[in-house]
């Protein structure tokens, strides 16, 4: 019991940080990753123990998802719409930042509709920045204005 209550709160509080105005990719990165972390730890272990793994498993997630978030450039931004926009599912967009020496590489999954039609796309991120892998599962919807948001 303890674990659904657990993981519904860490649910209530993505969900409630996503409702903010002025979300910078710092804080889309955070909300993301924490709640992956949260979901894969929830995965792990019994009782208290899988208690402990989806907590672990949200924080790190967020400061893996806030790295990424807070080290992506408008450059990087635009090859990721771009990707979000024309691949198709499972085609892979890689590039290095100029000026950084970041690399990522964006692969869109699945395309779905929202139920307003909002068209929506699940995607798996690798990035290497400062060196050091990191990985993000993420979903983004198209704005009314064309451009894609991560929305998780």
């Amino acid at each position: 019991m303890k674990k659904i209550i657990t993981l519904i709160t860490l649910i209530c509080f993505s969900f409630s940080l996503v409702a903010c105005q002025n979300m910078t990719k710092q804080d889309a990165g955070v909300i993301a990753g924490g709640a992956l972390g949260g979901l894969v730890g929830s995965r792990f272990g019994g009782g208290n123990g899988q208690v402990l793994a989806t907590v672990g498993g949200a924080i790190i997630g967020a400061a893996i998802g806030g790295l990424i978030g807070h080290n992506m450039d408008q450059t990087d931004q635009l090859e990721m719409q771009q990707a979000l926009e024309n691949n198709k599912n499972n085609q892979s967009t890689s590039w290095k930042n100029p000026n950084n020496g970041n690399t990522y590489q964006v692969v869109p999954k699945q395309t779905y509709y929202e139920s307003n039609g909002t068209p929506c796309r699940e995607y798996y991120m690798n990035a290497t920045i400062g060196g050091k892998p990191q990985q993000v599962w993420g979903k983004a919807c198209r704005q009314a204005d064309g451009s894609w948001k991560v929305v998780s």
